[in-house]
């Protein structure tokens, strides 16, 4: 598995693990195991957060790595409201238990919130050098925040910006991509393979990937990781999904591939708004 280097010298894989959705519908043992596999398969970087299942995804998490912490790359995100000088020591203390370890490799803000930035980067700061976290980020931020935070006293440690992309959700490329590459900070890409299968069906991916003998989402993966300061976290609760996103790793595009995929996804001509979900 090809890996991505963080700010701190640490690298992490180019395909991880995403649980969103996980611990929500009696399926914990299935997902663990879905989890264990992929760590297997080198996918070693496990994306999760308290708010996922109200942490319930979190406990999934605990359940895939026991007796091989020390293989794995936890990251997991705070909620804003959490992210003060007193709430995020308590809100972490809540995931490591959650967790079942005593530190987390990269912590997240989720999103921006009414706490200020320097107030969080503060708490994250304190944290690191408890050594309850190795390493902090951020998700959902656009290039302009990223300004405010990297002005900040520590700020320039800031690890990450997780953040929606995919064919359909290609705003990024446009500024806040360029900006991360400028600052060494990777990307790391969230629901790569789009919502409800819609961008899976696309006859551009289906075309492309017959043509590799690969499956569209192996397509919509190779497609993001073509950048390399991107790395994606995409979800899989079975193995099948699990086999099918680790061999994407070894999956190039050649530049009609590219160009039929923009054909049918036209990539940012301007600043765009930052899309969540």
């Amino acid at each position: 598995m090809r890996t991505i280097r963080l700010n701190d010298g640490r690298t992490v894989p180019v395909i991880g693990q995403g649980t969103w959705h996980m611990g929500e519908h009696g399926r914990r043992r299935v997902e663990a195991d879905a989890l264990r596999l992929g760590l297997d398969l080198g996918m070693t970087l496990i994306d999760t957060a308290e708010m996922y299942a109200d942490g319930g995804a979190e406990e999934v998490v605990a359940a895939a790595i026991d007796g091989r912490r020390d293989d794995v790359f936890i990251v997991t995100k705070a909620y804003p409201h959490n992210a003060g000088r007193d709430s995020l020591p308590a809100a972490c203390a809540r995931s490591l238990r959650r967790l079942r370890t005593d530190r987390i490799d990269l912590y997240l803000l989720h999103w921006r919130g009414n706490i200020p930035f320097a107030e969080t980067v503060d708490a994250f700061e304190a944290l690191r050098a408890a050594g309850k976290i190795r390493a902090w980020g951020v998700s959902n931020l656009d290039e302009r925040e990223l300004d405010e935070i990297v002005a900040l006293p520590g700020g320039q440690k800031c690890a990450t910006d997780q953040v929606l992309y995919n064919p359909e959700a290609r705003g990024i490329e446009f500024s806040l991509l360029p900006w991360c590459a400028a600052h060494a900070m990777p990307v790391m890409a969230y629901t790569p393979l789009g919502q409800a299968g819609r961008l899976l069906r696309a006859p551009a991916l289906v075309h492309v990937a017959a043509r590799h003998h690969a499956t569209p989402a192996q397509v919509a993966l190779a497609w993001a990781l073509r950048h390399p300061h991107v790395l994606v976290i995409p979800k899989a609760s079975d193995a099948a999904h699990v086999r099918e996103n680790a061999a994407a790793e070894a999956l190039r595009l050649d530049d009609a591939d590219i160009a039929a995929i923009d054909a049918a996804f036209p990539p940012p001509r301007r600043r765009q708004r930052l899309q969540m979900l």
